[in-house]
């Protein structure tokens, strides 16, 4: 029987406050203790990817607590209840079931007659067949000319996923031969961005994926209109060139405005759409669909550790744990995240939104004001760009801000220079190990500007290279990071009310139902 508590009512949590400020990174990391802990605090990840933990202010005694508050908060049997189909996003009563888009792993989940996972496999078929037959020139413009450019038109998780990804593999899918379109994306309904993507791409050759679960959402409906009248202005029929990924029940499913529509549901969750039909028809129109179910494979591979009750086999599991040990006992404000690969610039992009809308809650499940801290602050850059950007909080700011670093040992391009008795790889690699211990270790100074305190805890997931595999399975891992972290503050992971106010709010000012100083902000900026 699983229940559902707040973090600060279960036993293993008062225990774990006891432990509080107990390692001194400085000195464990010390030595060749330190280069035995470094091999030791590791745990092995989906698609040769492992979590390494070492510089975590973490020991035994941690461990065993947080390995108790796991059992205690019972995170393996709410993910498998998660994965069986039970309704787990209490706010809207709904299933929460992404993790079915890549693999099943629980009970089948048949709804009204459905069997989900079968549902969802099909529609990554439907688009599979629609990318191959594109590719093949099979469907093309309506003058005969292939498609060369696939432009995908929607906001929140509609774009930051899909988006990260498709930059995450454009390099690799160069490199083997397997790059079959160019990607461009509109996700703002300021004009500037729909009109700068369309100025630098030949319409005539554009499929635009216009992705809304919904049918309704405002600023892809603005821009599917702007596009629209592009198309037409071009001299092109809009419906030649456009498909649409929503709902069966949205009005977008049965429109003769597009060739044809890829269907999702209500119980997947825009943050969590990347491996559907949301990110899946993009990503199969750009690199094939053969690399997207690669993508997916990784995925699910890592969906499958994160069922082990043991958090030293768990790497997500573990990191969400310790990720709730900083942030209500050590009482760290914010999380940064810093790939180490250019190939990764917008993850962090993404991860804010799959984070903070997700656990950015003051209430629980039941709608109960919580009395602790939830979710942290996500920020996050490429090194080295952040290095000579925001480091310097990092390094000797009031505030202590764990750090999740990514890297590779090898890169995408497959390409390299030695300069100055090194390569570019070398000196990537150098400079995320050097920052490493800069952080954990710091450095004495008599000079106060020239002192680092250290004791910045940071974690360092790492990989030979960022293949479709790889790329799968780190984002399953951040997904399912964040879901445990949701079940200890006894959260909605899967909701997100807080984007709603704004958007009633914004209709009144385009219907002009405004007085005080909603009237006079509106009339500041020209409405």
């Amino acid at each position: 029987m699983i229940s559902w508590n707040n973090l600060n009512t279960l036993p293993s949590f008062g225990k774990l406050q006891s432990l509080r400020n107990k390692v001194s990174l400085r000195e464990v990391l010390s030595g060749e203790a330190g280069a035995a802990r470094v091999a030791e605090y590791t745990v092995p990840m989906a698609a040769g990817l492992a979590y390494h933990y070492a510089a975590k202010q973490v020991d035994e005694d941690v461990l065993e607590a947080l390995q108790a508050l796991a059992d205690e908060a019972q995170l393996t049997e709410k993910y498998q209840a998660l994965l069986s189909g039970e309704v787990i996003n209490t706010g809207e009563k709904r299933r929460v079931l992404h993790q079915l888009t890549r693999g099943q792993l629980g009970d089948a989940v048949v709804v009204d007659g459905v069997d989900k996972r079968a549902f969802y496999k099909a529609q990554q078929e439907k688009a599979a067949d629609f990318a191959r037959r594109v590719h093949a020139g099979e469907i093309t413009n309506e003058v005969g000319k292939p498609f060369t450019t696939v432009v995908q038109i929607g906001i929140g998780g509609s774009d930051l996923g899909p988006r990260a990804m498709y930059l995450a593999l454009e390099n690799w899918a160069k490199a083997h031969g397997c790059f079959r379109m160019t990607a461009r994306f509109i996700s703002n309904v300021d004009p500037d961005d729909a009109a700068g993507v369309l100025q630098d791409v030949d319409v005539s050759r554009c499929l635009f994926v216009l992705v809304s679960k919904s049918g309704t959402t405002l600023e892809t409906l603005t821009n599917e209109a702007f596009v629209k009248d592009a198309l037409q202005k071009a001299g092109l029929d809009p419906a030649c060139h456009m498909v649409a990924v929503t709902s069966e029940t949205s009005p977008l499913a049965s429109s003769k405005d597009y060739l044809t529509a890829f269907f999702m549901d209500d119980f997947i969750g825009g943050r969590y759409s990347s491996t559907s039909c949301v990110g899946g028809v993009v990503l199969s129109l750009a690199f094939g669909p053969e690399v997207f179910d690669r993508f997916l494979h990784g995925a699910t591979a890592e969906d499958a550790l994160s069922l082990s009750p043991d958090i030293r086999e768990n790497p997500a599991m573990l990191d969400a744990l310790i990720g709730v040990y900083e942030r209500n006992i050590q009482g760290y404000p914010a999380t940064a995240v810093l790939p180490y690969s250019q190939a990764l610039s917008r993850f962090p992009a993404h991860l804010q939104q799959l984070d903070m809308e997700s656990n950015g809650k003051q209430v629980n499940r039941f709608g109960e004001p919580v009395s602790y801290v939830t979710g942290p602050v996500i920020f996050g850059e490429p090194g080295t760009n952040g290095q000579h950007s925001f480091y310097q909080l990092l390094h000797q700011g009031t505030d202590i801000i764990p750090l999740q670093f990514v890297g590779f040992r090898q890169n995408q391009a497959g390409v390299d220079v030695e300069i100055q008795g090194s390569t570019s790889q070398a000196k990537l690699g150098a400079n995320v190990a050097a920052q490493i211990m800069a952080f954990a270790c710091g450095k004495e100074d008599a000079n106060p500007n020239k002192h680092f305190p250290g004791e910045r805890p940071s974690s360092i997931i790492v990989g030979d290279q960022l293949t479709p595999e790889a790329l799968g399975a780190l984002l399953a891992h951040f997904e399912n990071k964040v879901m445990f972290q949701g079940f200890l503050w006894n959260l909605n992971s899967f909701d997100q009310e807080g984007v709603q106010l704004g958007k009633v709010l914004a209709k009144r000012v385009l219907a002009h139902d405004t007085d005080g100083a909603l009237r006079a902000f509106s009339a500041l900026l020209g409405i």
